[in-house]
């Protein structure tokens, strides 16, 4: 079958047979499909009025120290969001750097090195981790990964570097239970991992084989293919792939809830519990009201002003890659 402007032409052994399209049918699949993309708009316009007009009161009262301050204090309704963004962006970057080098070297296996019988399995598991609830991994890194971050990592570290310039702040726990930024951040990094890596293998796969091989027609090693023949030609996609896992990390809030400590503190070290947006909004939106309530919609329009910042930085940096 093959289908000309508005006609649909139907091949038979005998004869060809045209039937026309019915204008009306035409014109309902291209209202449908517009509407389709109107409905989408719609839903984001409205929760973004939503949040904006619910957090509207709290911009008003405490302007822009709102975002600055880093007071959260439910008794005498002062509210600050300094915190809670400092958590989401460090728990997001400590995220990235863990699971993109993870992520593209799962790619890299499956495509380049991957035995064909080893494949299939390590490329389901993969599928099968994106599937898993949030709530799971969060369960997990509470009652099974934090236990054990907090006796082979926190207390032997904390040991370790105590007294070093630098390295004895941002590495030292306090209280090693387990739980805070640097245990949030490495629970996002396997969550994210499933994502990226599959849309990155799929990327590396599409590329042309005839580039591989020539490469190594003239001497190159595996190395040298992957750096200087498949990762250049799948760059612009593999960051499209690392922001789209950029966004999950921003925005998970069961599974960093279960493991971050949820404590309102600025600390310079990633052992000590902290707090992100999405963690604070799950756990007091619940009980919140009057100027709690404000507060907690401030926060939304926040996370989605990050978010936003940061798929706006990615375009432009896809764009310049394009260019040059």
């Amino acid at each position: 079958m093959a289908v000309l402007s508005d006609e649909i032409i139907v091949s038979t052994n005998k004869q060809t047979v045209r039937h026309r399209t019915s204008p009306l049918f035409d014109q309902g699949f291209r209202s449908a499909s517009y509407g389709s993309a109107l409905i989408v708009l719609a839903v984001l316009a409205g929760i973004i009025g939503t949040m904006v007009y619910g957090g509207w009161p709290a911009f008003q009262e405490f302007g822009f120290g709102f975002i600055t301050s880093s007071i959260w204090n439910v008794g005498a309704d002062q509210y600050g969001a300094w915190v809670a963004i400092t958590g989401t962006l460090t728990s997001a970057l400590i995220a990235l750097v863990i699971g993109v080098p993870i992520s593209i070297g799962i790619a890299i296996f499956l495509t380049q090195l991957c035995p064909p019988w080893l494949r299939r399995p390590v490329s389901t598991t993969i599928e099968l981790l994106a599937a898993v609830p949030s709530i799971i991994y969060g369960m997990w890194g509470l009652f099974v990964f934090a236990p054990l971050f907090a006796n082979y990592v926190q207390i032997p570290l904390t040991t370790l570097v105590e007294g070093i310039p630098i390295l004895g702040t941002v590495l030292y726990a306090r209280v090693p239970s387990g739980v805070g930024m640097m245990t949030a951040g490495i629970i996002l990094a396997i969550m994210i991992i499933p994502f990226i890596a599959s849309i990155t293998r799929d990327i590396l796969d599409q590329i042309p084989t005839v580039l591989r091989e020539s490469a190594y027609g003239i001497g190159c090693t595996t190395w040298e293919v992957v750096r200087y023949v498949l990762l250049p030609q799948a760059g612009v996609s593999i960051i499209g792939a690392i922001m789209l896992g950029l966004g999950r990390a921003l925005g998970e809030t069961m599974a960093v809830t279960f493991v971050i400590g949820n404590a309102n503190r600025l600390s310079l070290s990633l052992f000590d519990p902290s707090s992100t947006i999405a963690s604070r909004i799950a756990n007091e939106f619940n009980e919140a009201a009057g100027m709690q309530m404000n507060a907690l919609l401030a926060l939304g329009c926040i996370l989605f002003v990050v978010t936003f910042i940061v798929l706006a930085l990615a375009r432009l940096l896809i764009a310049r890659m394009k260019t040059h």
